[in-house]
């Protein structure tokens, strides 16, 4: 299969490299290996999400870091499934799904434009500069009327309201890193990662050409799942 992969090595260096910000434990086959298994999921809502928009089985769906393939094996149509860890992809084609090695900035679409993107917990690795020049991307990939389903770790608290929010999502977790993300892992995730609040990322989607057409917050107020049309 084609290598596309591209971090930007230009003479100009002030390109983010996704590669150092997808998280070391993304890199390592063992821990791929063991992913599906610590983080099993439904997909069954994301699905009736894309069929009530139109996405059928003739369309084509983009899923952008996709991991080890779950919601490609399980959306039916032709996707493509893309992320930016070697060990990810290969376990992927390892599994029959066309897997590309790429990043939400580096990734270049072949053929006609896809009907749908799809993305989950995956976002959260770039600052919010770098989100607001993926969405931008991604809304340039789609078709006009091209879905994006984006679910993903967003705050739905005000900022002064952090250290409670904070201290409730990691009371929550599991002590048996085999069953989820404990606190330590989440408090790390909190420290490295870029998880934004629904505040500056909503008027990311309508800056770049997006109507939010749902949006669900849990009740935690840690994670929001969003599904908009590009205008």
């Amino acid at each position: 299969m084609k290598e596309i992969f591209r971090v930007a090595h230009e003479p100009t260096t002030w390109r983010l490299d996704e590669l150092a910000h997808a998280g070391r434990e993304h890199l390592d086959s063992e821990y791929v290996a063991a992913y599906d298994h610590k983080s099993p999921t439904d997909w069954s809502e994301d699905v009736a999400a894309l069929r009530a928009l139109g996405v059928g089985a003739t369309s084509t769906v983009l899923d952008l870091g996709a991991g080890t393939g779950a919601f490609a094996r399980a959306v039916a149509p032709h996707v493509i499934a893309v992320d930016v860890s070697e060990a990810m992809v290969a376990a992927m084609r390892e599994q029959g799904v066309e897997a590309v090695r790429a990043g939400f900035l580096s990734y270049e679409h072949e053929g006609d434009p896809p009907d749908a993107v799809f993305t989950r917990n995956a976002l959260h690795h770039l600052p919010d500069f770098w989100k607001a020049a993926a969405l931008e991307r991604i809304a340039r990939l789609l078709r006009p009327g091209g879905v994006l389903l984006l679910r993903d770790i967003v705050c739905s608290f005000e900022p002064g309201e952090a250290d409670a929010a904070i201290a409730s999502w990691l009371a929550s977790a599991p002590n048996d890193p085999s069953k989820g993300w404990t606190a330590a892992q989440l408090a790390e995730h909190v420290r490295k990662e870029h998880s934004t609040f629904t505040w500056l990322l909503e008027p990311m989607f309508e800056r770049v050409g997006f109507e939010i057409r749902e949006r669900w917050l849990s009740s935690n107020h840690m994670y929001a799942a969003y599904t908009c049309v590009r205008r």
